[in-house]
């Protein structure tokens, strides 16, 4: 004989999943495309520090530069006379020519510059490959939250989840990365850059860490199976004696 367990009177019918599952998914996954917005603007944009000179004479041209990941790019700006705060050369959004360059942070002089200009290369290509994981991670994490909509495939949440965090942690790699080359450019005695500022390209890095970051575990949390909150749930679940 088959003995059925019934659930105590008042107790709440259990369902096979959350019903609100799924709206918790969809809301986290909409601010973690926010997040990979970001994260492609950051990538892609040169706009993560600007360099100013001391500028020593005025009414005539001076050279600043803004960099992101890819290129530097030099602008050419008329300066008048300044606060007595300001010193460097800008700002940046005053007209100018401007110039741009693949990897190339400084013009090789003198055997003397040779070691720093390899030394920046060096930085700046470990700062790009740190952040094209981080774009592959957030892509392979968006396929699978898109094929997870499809029925019983919640079980790609979770990697989906972990996709998400690497790609985070590997933005934010890329940021200090950078951040340690601009204070060595500014420290450098064989560079004429005296100023410097981090612009929106470094800010959107920094909040696509945090957006991708912390949904990523929220994910995480919200794929995880829901533990029991009351006795009988347990026991609902148990198979049937016999």
């Amino acid at each position: 004989s088959r003995i059925t367990r019934r659930a105590p009177p008042g107790a709440p019918v259990r369902s096979g999943m959350d019903e609100s599952k799924p709206l918790k998914v969809r809301l986290t996954f909409s601010v973690i495309l926010v997040g990979v917005s970001l994260l492609f603007a950051a990538v892609v944009t040169d706009h993560w520090a600007v360099l100013s000179p001391k500028v020593e004479e005025y009414n005539a041209t001076c050279e600043a530069a803004h960099f992101g990941l890819w290129r530097l790019c030099i602008k050419r700006i008329f300066m008048q006379e300044q606060g007595p705060k300001e010193k460097g050369c800008g700002p940046i959004s005053l007209p100018g020519e401007h110039n741009c360059s693949y990897f190339k942070h400084f013009t090789p002089g003198q055997s003397s510059e040779i070691f720093e200009v390899t030394t920046q290369k060096e930085y700046s290509i470990s700062a790009a490959a740190i952040a094209i994981f981080s774009v592959g991670f957030a892509i392979i994490g968006t396929i699978c939250v898109l094929l997870s909509f499809g029925k019983k495939r919640d079980y790609l949440l979770k990697p989906a989840s972990m996709f998400y965090t690497f790609a985070g942690l590997c933005i934010i790699i890329s940021v200090e990365v950078m951040r340690q080359s601009v204070k060595r450019m500014i420290d450098s005695k064989e560079t004429v850059w005296i100023e410097y500022s981090y612009s929106w390209s470094f800010a959107c890095a920094c909040a696509s860490f945090v957006l991708l970051f912390i949904c990523g575990i929220a994910l995480l949390l919200i794929a995880l199976p829901r533990f029991p909150q009351n006795p009988w749930e347990t026991c609902m679940d148990a198979e049937p004696e016999h």
